[in-house]
């Protein structure tokens, strides 16, 4: 399956109880910020540029639980700034997965080594790596050497201890999607559970406009992103999909992936501020939503990121004839834990664990993985077994 059974049966249950009470604005996932710092400076990042008079501010981890039942999203995505520089992160994650929710950690890659002793394996976290491209590509976006060697050397560790990890890939107006299909078959090598990609968005903060997208210029790179990489774990729905292809229309759903920081709830959404809320509910009910969306807000023409429009194609905007069978047809043809060779071991091509063994996840779970997690990563980040 593409995603876990459990997460899938949980937004399902979910996503059903939602509408047999007839709630029409309810959030799917909850973009999680405890802090906005970033041991980095990408070149197409607006947060540390957004919020540089805040920059030191952090969320403690009471008051990302209260936000958290607060919003009531059965999925977390702690992202930032930089996650793995919150000083609590392993227990908040811990507080999180023990309240019944899924977690997506995005994350540099640069710390997971050092963190990563904190954590345990369960189909209900994921470790969300974030690839522009591969070695040369990636550290000229971030604007540092080194950050892709240390990423992968991250992911090599988390996957020899049994987590789940996906990559998130961001699509400029240079990017050359090739590239792309070759990190992607290299990630399938070391075991890489599915792929995220989304056309970057024009951040006001961005200084460097020339590297953003139009809507016609999105669909067109976005048709030939989907022949070079269809064959990947894709983690993008195909309705979404279809959106950036050009071949159907969605509106926003900005209020689907709402964002809570040291400010408060970002309203209206991930990428644009006009103000912040001090409750999950006043963001609800205070925003005016009718003004935002392509053809109301001028800073809403181009953007077709995932934050807005994947939740619509989850909850069924502008619903066509068969969707329901295309999405259900989709998850179950997904295959995670890449292309590797189930009788190669940790000691061969650097995959750090063999396919055919198991370790217990968290939540009881089977997950791949030749050796106990706990045994693989000692407290200083060295790895015992790569």
């Amino acid at each position: 399956m593409r995603f876990p059974l459990k997460l899938t049966a949980k937004l399902t249950h979910y996503i059903a109880g939602k509408r047999l009470r007839g709630e029409k604005m309810f959030p799917l996932v909850m973009m999680l910020e405890p802090l906005h710092a970033c041991n980095l400076t990408c070149t197409g990042c607006g947060r540390i540029r957004e919020y540089k008079s805040t920059i030191n501010e952090m969320l403690t981890v009471e008051q990302c639980l209260a936000a958290m039942v607060d919003c009531g999203a059965p999925v977390v995505s702690i992202c930032g700034g930089e996650p793995t520089i919150y000083p609590e992160l392993g227990r908040l994650v811990r507080e999180i997965l023990a309240r019944g929710r899924h977690i997506y950690l995005c994350t540099n890659g640069m710390f997971i080594r050092k963190r990563l002793h904190e954590f345990k394996p369960t189909s209900s976290f994921f470790w969300n790596v974030h690839l522009d491209g591969l070695e040369r590509t990636h550290d000229l976006a971030v604007e540092r050497d080194g950050v892709f060697r240390e990423a992968i050397e991250g992911i090599k560790a988390a996957k020899a201890a049994g987590f789940q990890v996906c990559s998130n890939t961001t699509v400029y107006k240079e990017t050359d999607l090739r590239e792309i299909a070759d990190l992607f078959e290299y990630l399938d090598g070391l075991g890489v559970d599915g792929y995220m990609v989304s056309p970057a968005y024009s951040y006001a903060a961005v200084q460097t406009r020339d590297i953003f997208m139009s809507r016609e210029e999105v669909r067109e790179k976005f048709r030939l992103a989907c022949q070079l990489l269809e064959k990947f774990n894709l983690m993008t729905s195909p309705i979404y999909l279809e959106y950036l292809r050009g071949e159907r229309e969605l509106m926003c759903t900005a209020w689907g992936n709402p964002t809570y920081n040291p400010r408060g709830w970002k309203g209206p959404c991930y990428l644009i501020t006009d103000a912040h809320h001090a409750t999950f509910r006043d963001f609800i009910e205070n925003t005016p939503w009718e003004k935002y969306g392509r053809g109301r807000d001028p800073r809403c023409r181009d953007c077709m990121v995932h934050v807005g429009y994947e939740p619509s194609a989850v909850l069924g905007a502008h619903r066509k004839l068969g969707d329901n069978w295309k999405m259900l047809k989709w998850q179950l043809a997904g295959r995670r834990g890449g292309a590797r060779d189930p009788f190669k071991t940790a000691n061969h091509e650097g995959n750090g664990q063999t396919h055919g063994s198991n370790v217990s996840g968290t939540d009881g779970s089977r997950l791949g993985g030749g050796h106990d997690p706990t045994n693989v990563v000692a407290a200083d980040g060295s790895l015992r077994v790569l």
